[in-house]
């Protein structure tokens, strides 16, 4: 299989690369010092398209194939985790699911507001007390007249405090578990709706991470996203599809070490010559490039076949599970190349290592990518 871009996708590719380069790279090290969310990057990279990336056109997005998604969000993360994680987000679980489950009313009603940023999408479906058993989850949705009452809370809602619309994921039925959760939307500012900021995170400091609460959240019936009591099934699908995503931000994490840590090895003298000289050295990073093509070729071929409209459950945990120990394996050899140099907060790969970490952890820990590949083996 072929897995190269093609002249539009290659094209796009360096568009992408150019923005990040000059207009994101040389403020990443602030916000995450300060743990700011820059909106004025939100607004850089809406001008380009980037919130709106598989949106189709008629909805006012780019319309793009997924190979050509996961290239840009590798390009973005190559220098900044924080904005790929919320250009990741919310474009697989926010815009993606309403393009997965959401009425024609609700698509022309949503989606264009999205595809320009001018409103920016979370997806909640994480709890206190459910995280990789989602389907655990207590938020509850009762039916009213002419709609729904949602009670519960969230945590570590990406885009939480920020966006101007939700997802939520609560629970419809409840001698049922998987099956008996629908998805609703919710836009910020309803009453009984609460957002506060998490900050001290370890990584990706400038992306915006919140907890939600929920009381007595009255939510039309128009706004009751895909089937009721179907939400969880949606959000399997859901998550095929964004764990690439996350993949190619881990790709993008293990470039910039890799880019890195080449130079600094090449202009690093000790024992009168350049380190990159010394087999200890040459070995790191021939394992760093190594892996780095290994796991962006399994996010592109996940990626290839969602374009195809083929099942991709395995191969997406495949990719995101490789590629995100990658991004951390990469920094840790990058950190070690360079020293007590990396380990300053001033250098780029200390801040790469603490994002990398979050790749384990999003999306699907790592564990549950590894039960997720056995599941589907057995299934052969």
């Amino acid at each position: 299989m072929d897995f190269g871009l093609n002249q539009e996708q290659e094209r796009f590719r360096r568009q992408v690369r150019t923005v990040v380069e000059t207009k994101i790279a040389p403020y990443s090290a602030r916000w995450d010092e300060e743990e700011t969310f820059p909106r004025e990057a939100v607004a850089t990279l809406a001008q380009e398209g980037l919130f709106g990336m598989c949106v189709p056109p008629l909805f006012g997005g780019l319309g793009l194939d997924p190979l050509a998604y996961v290239t840009a969000i590798e390009e973005i993360a190559r220098h900044d985790g924080s904005m790929a994680i919320t250009v990741a987000s919310h474009n697989s679980l926010a815009c993606g699911h309403l393009l997965l489950s959401g009425s024609e009313e609700q698509k022309r009603r949503l989606l264009p507001r999205l595809a320009s940023g001018e409103i920016l999408g979370a997806w909640a479906i994480s709890e206190a007390t459910s995280g990789s058993d989602a389907a655990a989850l207590k938020a509850r949705a009762e039916k009213v007249e002419g709609g729904w009452n949602l009670n519960g809370a969230k945590t570590f809602i990406t885009q939480g405090s920020v966006a101007g619309v939700y997802i939520i994921l609560a629970r419809t039925t409840s001698q049922k578990k998987q099956h008996g959760i629908s998805a609703f939307i919710v836009e910020s500012g309803s009453p009984g709706f609460q957002a506060v900021k998490i900050r001290k995170k370890m990584g990706c400091r400038a992306s915006d991470t919140a907890n939600l609460t929920l009381r007595n959240i009255f939510v039309p019936e128009a706004n009751l996203l895909g089937e009721v009591d179907q939400g969880f099934v949606d959000t399997l699908q859901l998550l095929d599809r964004g764990r690439i995503g996350i993949g190619a931000m881990a790709v993008g994490l293990a470039r910039g070490c890799l880019e890195e840590a080449r130079a600094h090895a090449k202009k690093r003298e000790q024992f009168g010559r350049p380190i990159d000289s010394f087999q200890g050295v040459q070995w790191m990073l021939a394992d760093m490039a190594t892996e780095i093509d290994a796991a962006r070729l399994l996010v592109q071929r996940a990626a290839s076949m969602q374009a195809a409209g083929q099942p991709s459950t395995r191969e997406s945990a495949m990719a995101k599970l490789f590629a995100s120990e990658t991004a951390s394996r990469a920094a840790n050899k990058a950190i070690q190349i360079l020293g007590g140099y990396g380990y300053l907060r001033s250098s780029p790969v200390e801040r790469y290592l603490r994002d990398a970490k979050v790749c384990e952890i999003g999306e699907g820990t790592s564990e549950i990518q590894r039960m997720v590949i056995a599941r589907e083996l057995k299934k052969e």
